[in-house]
C-alpha cells in the first residue's frame, strides 16, 4: 500500500530505527487520540499484514511518533487518490487500527512500514491535522454471530476461495493454508476481501460493512464473478494451446509430405509457384544487385513451410519487387509545337507559366538524361496548378500520377515501413511508381507545403533525397531494402504558400508563382471550359441550355470572390442544374440563362461594391492585402473620441500590423503642423483604428500607408478617393518601403472595381508580373514618401477640419 508514490525496496535494505528530525516531533499525545496515516488507493483489513511505502512528511512523522510512544496507528483511505496533501474532508471516516511491526529506512531515502490490521474504527472527530493527523475514534468490535446460516456462509465462502486459488497461477501455499484453517466468519471474509481483485471503492465498502451476513454475501458475490473470469481465462488458454499444437503438427506433416514428394520427383504446388516467380524475376529486368537480393529471398521462401508467418511477408515483398518497372524506359518524343497546343487547349492565360513549361520541355528533349529542375507551382487554390501537371504529362506522352502530401507527418509514408512490421508497405513514392507502371512518369507532389512533422520523423527531410537529382538515382525505400532509380521521374510540386516549406526543400525546386485570375480571364475560362464541363456533368447539351456572357460576368462579379475559378464553376453548375430540372420535368425544351435570371436561380448577390459607401466619410482608406488564397481589399477605418491621446486598435491585428499603426500615428503627430492638424487637440483625443472583418486575423507591415492616409483623412476632414487603393510599409522618416504580393494585390484591386492603386516605388520591378488586363484597367501611382500618398489619395480640403 502506498501513501504518496511508489517506492521500491532495494535488495539488502536493513531495519533501522527512525531518526526524528530536530524540532519536528510534537509532545506526547493524549492516550485516547489515534494517530492516522492516509493512504491513496488500498484498504487494510483486520487480521492482514501489508507493507506501506510512506513518502509524505506528515506520514513519516506520524509513523515515527507512533513508534516512539509504542502505540497503534489508524489507516484511512483518501476519497481521491490524486490529492497530494489531503485534509480531514478528503478522507473516509472508517478505517483500520494497526500495529507497526517493522520500520525500514531505504538506501534511497524512502521509508517503509509493515503493519498488521487489528480492528475497524470510526472517526469521531479530527483533533489535529499538522504535523500529522490525530483523531478521536470509536473502535468497532467484530460481530460474534453464530447459527446455521452463518456456518453455511462460512463453508460456501471457503469453497469459493479455494476454487479461486486453484485457478490462479503461482499462489503461495501459505495463503491456501490460511484460508483452509480459517474458522471465524469475519476473519475469513476480511482475508478474502484483502486479496480480491476489486476496485478501491468496493474494498472501502466491504470495510464499512459491519453486519456479518451482509459482508459475507458481498464478498461471496465478488468472488463468484472473479471465479467466472478465471475459469473463462483458463478455458481460452487451453483452446489457444490446443490450436497452436495442431498447427505445429500440420506444419511438420506438410514438411514431411514435401520431402516425400521431392524424393519421388513429384512437383508440388510450391515448386510451381517458385518457378513462376523465378520466371517473373527474369522478365522484370532488374539491375544485377537487385536481382541477386530477390533470388536470395526466393530461395528462402522456397525452404519455408507454407504455414510459417514469415512466408506471407516474403511473398508480398517478392510481388512488390516483381511488379515495379525496373526496365530502362525508351525514348519518348517531345513535340514542342504539340506541347504548346496542349497547354493552350487546357489553360487560358498564364502566358509566362506556359512559356517556362515549354522551356522545361525543350531542355528535356535536347538532354533527356540531364538533371532538369523540379518545378513547384505556387498559388492560391483553383488557379490550375494540378491541371498544369496533367498537361505536362500529356505533352510529354508520359503517364501521370498524383501523390497527395497534405497532412503527411510520418517519414515512413515517404520511405516506407521496414518489412519486419506486420502490414508494412512501401512509401507513397514507390506506390505511385507502381501505379503509373513507368519509371519515367510525371509525378505530381500535391500540397507539398502542408506536410507536418510528428514523433515518427520529418517527412520533408525524406523528400530531400527524393527531389535531389544527385541522390535520387539510388533512392532506398525501407520496405524494398534495395536501391530504386528515381532520376527518370519528372517531379512537379504544388503549394499554396512558400513560408511553410522548409528552406532546404524549397532550395531543390524552381518556384513558379501563379497569381489569381482577372475578371476577363475568369470570363474566358468559364466560357471556354467551365460551361462545357458542367453541361456534360449535368447531362445537358449545348442546345438545351446556354448561359450568355452578361450572366457569366455577373456571376463572377456578384456571386464569387476568389483568386481561382472553383467557386465560379460551382455557381455555373447550380445555374445549369436549374435548367436540368426544368427540362427533366418537361416544362421547357431548352433554357437560356441571362443576367436578369440569376436572382431567381442563385438568389440575391453575395457580394456588393462597398468602395464608394465606405470611403465617403473621412477616416476610411482602402488597403490591399495578400492572403494564402490570393489578394483582397482591406478597409482601414479610423475615428476620434475625447480622451488623452491614446491609440485603440481592433480587428484581430497581429503584432506587426499594430506596430504599423503606432508608426503611422507617430508620423502624423510629428507632422501635424504641416498637415494642418491642431496639435493641441491631438493630446485631448483618442484615436480608434479598426480593420474589418473583425473575426479574421490580420498581420503584416503593408497596411502602413493606408493607416497613415486614414489618420490624416480623419484629422483633416478630407475624404479618401473612392477609386483608390494602396499598399506599402512606412518608416518613421516618412519613406514608403516595398512589400510582397504585388501581383495578387493588384489583381484583387482590379476585380473589386478599383481605378487607381498606389504602390511603393521600389516595387516597380514587379510591374511586369502584373497581368496585362489589370495593367490596362488601373492607374498606377508610385510612392517614394508618405507625402505623395496624401497628395494622390485625399480629396480637396474642406473649409473646416475635424479633430
Amino acid at each position: 500500500m502506498i501513501d504518496d508514490e511508489p517506492i521500491s525496496a532495494s535488495a539488502g535494505a536493513a531495519d533501522a530505527a527512525p531518526q526524528p528530525q530536530a524540532g519536528a516531533m510534537p509532545a506526547t499525545l493524549a492516550p485516547d487520540l489515534l494517530i492516522v496515516v492516509p493512504v491513496r488507493d488500498t484498504v487494510l483489513f483486520p487480521g492482514t499484514v501489508f507493507p506501506i511505502a510512506i513518502g509524505r512528511e506528515a506520514s513519516i512523522l506520524a509513523a515515527q511518533q507512533a513508534l516512539r510512544e509504542e502505540r497503534p496507528i489508524g489507516i484511512l483511505m483518501q476519497r481521491d487518490a490524486d490529492t497530494a496533501q489531503p485534509g480531514a474532508i478528503d478522507m473516509h471516516r472508517t478505517g483500520t487500527i494497526a500495529n507497526i511491526l517493522r520500520y525500514v529506512n531505504l538506501p534511497d531515502g524512502g521509508h517503509h512500514i509493515v503493519v498488521q490490521g487489528l480492528q475497524r474504527f470510526r472517526v469521531a472527530g479530527f483533533v489535529r491535522e499538522r504535523p500529522f493527523f490525530a483523531v478521536r475514534h470509536v473502535a468497532i468490535d467484530e460481530p460474534q454471530e453464530q447459527g446455521p446460516e452463518i456456518e453455511a456462509r462460512l463453508l460456501h465462502l471457503k469453497q469459493q476461495a479455494l476454487e479461486a486459488l486453484e485457478l490462479m497461477p503461482q499462489v503461495p501455499q501459505e495463503l491456501s493454508a490460511a484460508v483452509q484453517a480459517a474458522s471465524l466468519p469475519g476473519a475469513l471474509a476480511d482475508l478474502v476481501a484483502a486479496y480480491l481483485d476489486v476496485s478501491r471503492d468496493d474494498r472501502q465498502d466491504l470495510l464499512e460493512t459491519i453486519d456479518l451476513r451482509t459482508r459475507m454475501d458481498k464478498v461471496s458475490a465478488f468472488l463468484a464473478r472473479r471465479i467466472e473470469v478465471l475459469r473463462l481465462t483458463h478455458e481460452i488458454g487451453q483452446r489457444t494451446k490446443a490450436t497452436f499444437d495442431r498447427r505445429q503438427r500440420e506444419a511438420i506433416l506438410r514438411e514431411q509430405m514435401a520431402a516425400i514428394q521431392r524424393e519421388l520427383g513429384e512437383a508440388d504446388g510450391r515448386s510451381q509457384e517458385v518457378a513462376d516467380l523465378s520466371k517473373a524475376i527474369d522478365e522484370a529486368k532488374m539491375p544485377q544487385e537487385v536481382e541477386e537480393v530477390t533470388r536470395k529471398e526466393l530461395r528462402r521462401y522456397e525452404r519455408m513451410p507454407e504455414a510459417a508467418p514469415e512466408a506471407g511477408m516474403v511473398r508480398t515483398w517478392l510481388d512488390w519487387l516483381i511488379e515495379l518497372p525496373w526496365a530502362e524506359p525508351g525514348q519518348r518524343p517531345i513535340d514542342i509545337a504539340e506541347a504548346r497546343r496542349v497547354l493552350d487547349e487546357d489553360h487560358f492565360g498564364l502566358d509566362k507559366v506556359k512559356t517556362r513549361i515549354v522551356e522545361f520541355l525543350a531542355v528535356r528533349k535536347l538532354a533527356p538524361r540531364g538533371k532538369a529542375p523540379i518545378l513547384c507551382f505556387v498559388g492560391p487554390p483553383g488557379v490550375g496548378k494540378t491541371s498544369l501537371g496533367q498537361s505536362i504529362a500529356r505533352a510529354m506522352h508520359r503517364p501521370f500520377v498524383r501523390v497527395s502530401l497534405g497532412g503527411v507527418h510520418d517519414e515512413a509514408e515517404i520511405r516506407g515501413h521496414r518489412r519486419t512490421y506486420v502490414g508494412a508497405l512501401p512509401g507513397n513514392i514507390v506506390q505511385a511508381i507502381r501505379k503509373a507502371g513507368a519509371r519515367d512518369c510525371v509525378m505530381m507532389l500535391d500540397e507539398i507545403d502542408k506536410m507536418g512533422r510528428g514523433i515518427q520523423g520529418d517527412p520533408s527531410a525524406a523528400m530531400l533525397e527524393v527531389l535531389d537529382p544527385e541522390q535520387n538515382s539510388t533512392f532506398r525505400d525501407n520496405y524494398l531494402g534495395v536501391p530504386f532509380d528515381l532520376s527518370r521521374v519528372v517531379f512537379v510540386a504544388t503549394a499554396n504558400m512558400l513560408e511553410t516549406i522548409p528552406g532546404p526543400l524549397r532550395d531543390r525546386m524552381e518556384i513558379i508563382a501563379l497569381a489569381g485570375y482577372t475578371e476577363n480571364e475568369k470570363h474566358e475560362i468559364a466560357r471556354r471550359y467551365l460551361v462545357r464541363r458542367q453541361l456534360e456533368a449535368n447531362g445537358l447539351t449545348a442546345d438545351q441550355a446556354t448561359i450568355d456572357d452578361a450572366a457569366l460576368r455577373r456571376i463572377i462579379r456578384d456571386y464569387t470572390r476568389e483568386a481561382g475559378v472553383r467557386s465560379l464553376e460551382r455557381e455555373v453548375g447550380r445555374a445549369l442544374r436549374h435548367a436540368a430540372v426544368r427540362i427533366a420535368e418537361g416544362s421547357a425544351a431548352g433554357l437560356h440563362i441571362g443576367a436578369d435570371d440569376l436572382d431567381g436561380i442563385l438568389g440575391a448577390p453575395r457580394f456588393e461594391n462597398e468602395i464608394a459607401m465606405r470611403t465617403t466619410v473621412p477616416g476610411v482608406a482602402t488597403g490591399l492585402a495578400w492572403t494564402p488564397v490570393g489578394g483582397d481589399i482591406l478597409f482601414i477605418e479610423a475615428t476620434s473620441l475625447p480622451g488623452n491621446g491614446a491609440l485603440i486598435l481592433t480587428g484581430q491585428l497581429g503584432d506587426v500590423m499594430r506596430e504599423s499603426a503606432q508608426a503611422a500615428l507617430s508620423i502624423v503627430k510629428h507632422r501635424a503642423r504641416e498637415l494642418g492638424i491642431d496639435e493641441t487637440r491631438l493630446g485631448r483625443t483618442d484615436i480608434h483604428i479598426h480593420v474589418p472583418a473583425g473575426a479574421t486575423p490580420k498581420d503584416g507591415p503593408s497596411a502602413g500607408v493606408a493607416m497613415f492616409t486614414a489618420l490624416v483623412s480623419l484629422l483633416t476632414g478630407r475624404t479618401v478617393r473612392s477609386d483608390t487603393a494602396m499598399t506599402g510599409e512606412i518608416s518613421l522618416r516618412g519613406l514608403v518601403l516595398p512589400v510582397g504580393g504585388i501581383k495578387e494585390k493588384v489583381v484583387a484591386a482590379a476585380a473589386a472595381g478599383i481605378g487607381r492603386v498606389m504602390l511603393p516605388a521600389r516595387n516597380r520591378r514587379d510591374f511586369d508580373e502584373i497581368p496585362a488586363d489589370a495593367r490596362e484597367r488601373l492607374e498606377f501611382v508610385w510612392l517614394e514618401r508618405v507625402d505623395q500618398a496624401i497628395e494622390s489619395a485625399l480629396e480637396a480640403p474642406k473649409d473646416a477640419a475635424v479633430g
